[in-house]
């Protein structure tokens, strides 16, 4: 009788956790990474230094504020998500992205323990949302990517709506050369 040789167990790739913020937007439950996240503030506490602003053109964003002389656009999250407008009562400002965030709430800070690629069924806009989904107690999670507030296009049309006259003084020097 010949033995069969065992096999060693098999080792299931590391993967890495990562801290996140676990927000809340009309009851539905998003994570973001914690490291793009440079602030958390309640909406009464910028309330003073919010701007009221409109553009036609990106119906998410209704104000701006500054914060050590940047100009952020506040992004409704309700909005962006196309769910039901509740009344945010948290800002995240984010870190890089001149985008500041309307939530309802923070559920938690925690450690996502992976990140697994979108599924093809996600194939519209919310691939430019999202950079992943995360699994965390019998729950999926959509991971939101910062950079999926507003593209560079929306920057654009938002930076010209907000300094009308830096823009045509931009356009007039195109047109001149």
């Amino acid at each position: 009788m010949k033995i069969a040789p065992q096999e060693s167990p098999r080792v299931r790739k590391s993967i890495t956790s990562e801290p996140a913020i676990l927000f809340a937007v009309a009851r539905r439950l998003f994570a973001i990474a914690a490291d793009s996240v440079q602030e958390i503030r309640s909406t009464d506490s910028i309330a003073g230094a919010a701007s009221e602003f409109e553009s036609p053109d990106v119906p998410t964003v209704r104000h701006t504020i500054e914060r050590d002389h940047r100009q952020y656009y506040v992004v409704n999250a309700c909005a962006h998500f196309h769910l039901r407008i509740e009344r945010p009562t948290l800002v995240l400002i984010l870190r890089q992205l001149r985008v500041a965030v309307l939530v309802d709430c923070i559920e938690r800070m925690t450690e996502l323990p992976a990140v697994y690629d979108l599924p093809r069924a996600f194939s519209g806009e919310e691939r430019r949302w999202y950079r992943g989904l995360a699994y965390m107690n019998d729950i999926v999670i959509p991971v939101v990517d910062p950079r999926g507030f507003l593209t560079a296009e929306e920057f654009r049309r938002l930076d010209a709506a907000l300094h009308p006259a830096e823009s045509e003084h931009e356009l007039e020097g195109v047109a001149s050369k």
